[in-house]
C-alpha cells in the first residue's frame, strides 16, 4: 500500500508487471530503464532465477502533480512467472498499488495467460485482498506475431471487467510507455480519489 515519506516529501507507490513466463515483463522493464533519462531514476536491480528474472527500480515522475503536497515515487517490479515461483510472486505482490498483467497474445499461450491471472488473483486473496480492487492494466503483448489472438478475443478470455487495454510489441517498444503512463495515471487516480473521500469524512 501507498506511504508517505515525511522526511523526503514523497508519497511512494509500487507497481507489479504481472503474467506467464517469457510473456514480456523483462523486456518492458528493460525498455523503460533504457529510455527514461532523469537523475530520479535509480539503477535497476536484477534477481536470477533459473530461466527467469525478477527486475526492481524506482522513479520519481515529475509531470505527475502532487498528492497532499507529496510528490509521487514509483517502485517498479516485474514478478518470475514460472509457476514454480509462486511464493516469490505473492512476496513481491506485498503492498501492491497497481498491476500490469503482460498477456502474451499467441494461441500457444492462452492456458498459460489464463493460469498466471488465477494465480494473481490467488495470492492477492491469501493478502486478504481482490483484484477488482486495484488499479489493474492489461497489456497484450506480442502483437507482430501473424497469429496474433485479436484484442476482442483476449478480452473476453481474460479481461472481462473490461479494464484500460494496451497492444504492445515490447522488444521494439511499442507500447511500452504508453502502459507505464496509464498505470501511473490510474494509480495516482485512484490515490487522489481515496484522499477526498477521507477528506470529506
Amino acid at each position: 500500500m501507498a506511504f508517505l515519506n515525511h522526511s523526503t516529501g514523497e508519497l511512494h507507490c509500487k507497481v507489479v508487471y504481472y503474467g506467464p513466463g517469457l510473456g514480456g515483463k523483462t523486456t518492458n522493464l528493460e525498455y523503460v530503464h533504457s529510455k527514461i533519462s532523469t537523475p530520479t531514476l535509480t539503477k535497476m536491480t536484477t534477481l536470477a532465477t533459473e530461466g527467469d528474472r525478477t527486475l526492481y527500480f524506482d522513479l520519481l515522475p515529475l509531470d505527475l502533480g502532487e498528492i497532499l503536497g507529496y510528490r509521487t515515487r514509483f517502485h517498479i517490479y516485474t514478478v518470475p512467472g514460472q509457476p514454480r515461483y509462486k511464493i516469490s510472486r505473492r512476496i513481491i505482490l506485498n503492498g501492491v498499488d497497481g498491476i500490469v498483467f503482460v498477456a502474451d497474445s499467441s494461441p500457444s499461450r492462452l492456458f498459460q495467460n489464463r493460469e498466471s491471472l488465477a494465480d494473481l488473483r490467488e495470492n492477492l486473496a491469501l493478502s486478504s485482498r481482490a483484484l477488482a480492487s486495484i488499479p489493474l492494466i492489461f497489456q497484450y503483448n506480442k502483437r507482430d506475431l501473424r497469429n496474433a489472438l485479436s484484442t476482442e478475443q483476449l478480452n473476453a478470455l481474460l479481461n472481462s471487467s473490461r479494464c484500460p487495454v494496451h497492444e504492445a510489441v515490447a522488444t521494439e517498444g511499442v507500447g511500452v510507455l504508453e502502459t507505464l503512463k496509464s498505470i501511473f495515471g490510474t494509480v495516482v487516480g485512484e490515490l487522489t480519489k481515496s484522499t477526498r473521500e477521507v477528506q470529506r469524512t
